[in-house]
């Protein structure tokens, strides 16, 4: 018996080796640009796979002798029309033209091309291998020539790109109507158009062991301070991975916590937001590829905020504000009132409506958590399903589906309309939220706390807030408090909170954000109308003055 049960379980072990697999590198080539131009050629396409979309042109040039040259870009990553007119072109003409090729050698010829030839933007002078593949992949022209071990890089990125259109998660009634894309040189460019300033600093790094993506760091010299700034750069070069396939993923790499449902930092696809912040101290990280853009630090009352209260006046602004905050409240615990209400506590609950509400749950089956965790559920659906759906119909059915569900629910006597009339405020109040990472924290904590409302009342559901606003409390974001100004209290910063103070008054920066350069306008003590003995004197001065 012993020995066929050893037997088996020498069978296993075989067979789980089998299955052993072992980690290995990325194939990566240390060797450097060879002086002979075919075999250069021959170790691009084996380096590359020999792709159908590498575009290779040689031709010769150069007197008395002639030289080799090869122009090499990929399709679809470089523009042919910069190509074709400032160096295929420029490169011809000077090839029929043999009176001004003067240089004998390679290297010679090399730098003729590169100072009195080439009209592009920026040349680049190339000696490594893998510089050179990566200039290659990132859309420039390489230009070689035989015998000579150096390449020339020309900056002739192009391609089709998604043109700069109207915010589409961040709409706005006033301001600006252009949001970011995905070409990272263009959101550069559109923050720059806004500060035209020497101080506006633009860092180039590339993370991602395999894709070699482009991210930049863009802030205000002066103003962000310099610990922020360091710890930031310190983070992102702690990120040890292959891909980087948009801005989320440096997000859940330099976050401070994995664990909380809030978001720490804040993503926008507006050029006007990233100017106010970064004006505040704050950095900005841009990734190509993706139209998002991570500003960081965030505070959690920033996600309350919206670019077009700076465009309003800062009553309604600030009206708008509290609008969102009774919004944000009736997302997180509106349904657990609700259910806390009806199980545990009916006698807080006005007479006349609790015989209404009494008199509509006749004949429901479930009890009211159960029915409350129906229709959210089948909400939360109904929302997936208008955002995954073609945005022709998504909307429609969206809207379709929860009348026609919510009618047929309420008579096959499923739910009582009393829940679905609460589950739909809380759907509509949900939407007044304006960030979505916030939105979708909100819809999960929803959730919990609807669960402690069902099983302890309004104790477990006031125990609920209690420990979320410790939590809350204990966050930070690259080491600024989460629910600063509250917690620690600055009264300095309540002006631009829940409430929005007109702008000559916003006269400081965040403190705990911008420890540099705190002050941002002047003395507000001359504002208003001119006093009466001003305009008196220049009333008589233009009197004076129309008099013959």
């Amino acid at each position: 018996m012993n020995s066929a049960m050893n037997r088996l379980f020498k069978k296993r072990k075989k067979s789980k080796s089998i299955y052993k697999f072992e980690e290995t590198e990325i194939p990566s080539t240390d060797q450097g640009i060879m002086a002979h131009l075919d075999e250069n050629l021959a170790n691009i396409k084996e380096a590359l796979g020999n792709p159908g979309d590498l575009a290779i042109r040689e031709f010769k040039m150069g007197k008395p002798s002639l030289h080799k040259v090869a122009i090499i870009y990929i399709n679809g990553l470089a523009d042919k029309m910069i190509i074709g007119s400032f160096v295929i072109e420029r490169l011809m003409e000077n090839v029929h033209d043999s009176e001004n090729i003067h240089p004998k050698e390679p290297s010679e010829l090399f730098t003729y091309i590169k100072e009195n030839i080439l009209t592009v933007g920026t040349v680049e002078d190339i000696t490594d291998w893998n510089k050179m593949l990566l200039s290659l992949l990132s859309g420039q022209t390489i230009l070689l020539i035989d015998g000579y071990n150096h390449a020339i890089g020309c900056s002739a990125q192009g391609g089709e790109l998604r043109a700069i259109t109207e915010p589409t998660t961040e709409p706005a009634v006033r301001g600006p109507k252009e949001s970011f894309v995905e070409a990272l040189i263009t959101n550069t460019a559109m923050v720059r158009h806004r500060i035209k300033s020497p101080n506006l600093r633009v860092e180039m790094m590339k993370l991602g062991k395999v894709t070699q993506t482009e991210v930049a760091l863009m802030y205000v010299n002066g103003i962000v301070n310099d610990k922020l700034l360091a710890e930031v750069k310190e983070r992102l070069d702690k990120i040890e991975a292959d891909e980087i396939v948009g801005s989320n993923t440096i997000e859940e790499w330099i976050i401070d916590d994995f664990w909380t449902p809030w978001p720490t930092i804040l993503k926008t696809e507006r050029p006007d937001v990233v100017q106010g912040e970064i004006q505040e101290g704050r950095v900005a990280v841009f990734v190509d590829g993706t139209p998002t853009t991570l500003i960081l630090p965030a505070i959690w009352i920033q996600f309350l905020h919206t670019a077009e209260d700076y465009y309003l006046r800062w009553q309604f602004a600030s009206f708008l504000r509290f609008i969102r905050l009774v919004g944000f409240l009736i997302t997180l615990i509106g349904p657990s009132l609700f259910i806390a209400f009806l199980t545990y506590h009916p006698e807080l609950i006005p007479t006349p409506l609790l015989i209404n509400l009494t008199a509509q749950r006749q004949g429901i089956p479930f009890p009211v958590f159960i029915e409350a965790l129906i229709m959210e559920f089948t909400f939360e659906v109904l929302r997936e399903a208008g955002i995954r759906m073609p945005r022709q119909i998504g909307q429609a059915v969206s809207i379709v589906g929860a009348l026609v569900l919510g009618e047929a629910a309420v008579s096959a006597g499923i739910v009582s309309s009393s829940m679905v009339i609460v589950v739909a405020g809380t759907a509509i109040a949900s939407f007044t939220i304006p960030h979505a990472t916030m939105t979708d924290a909100v819809r999960l904590l929803r959730f919990l706390m609807m669960i402690l409302a069902a099983t302890f009342g309004l104790y477990g559901l006031g125990l609920g807030v209690i420990v979320l606003v410790a939590h809350t409390c204990s966050i930070r974001s690259f080491g600024i408090p989460y629910l600063t100004p509250f917690a620690p209290i600055i009264l300095a910063d309540w002006k631009d909170t829940l409430v929005r103070a007109p702008k000559p008054f916003l006269s400081t920066r965040p403190r705990l954000i911008s420890q540099l350069r705190t002050k941002r306008t002047g003395t507000t003590q001359n504002l208003g109308p001119s006093s009466r003995e001003h305009q008196t004197t220049n009333n008589q001065l233009k009197r004076d003055s129309n008099e013959p």
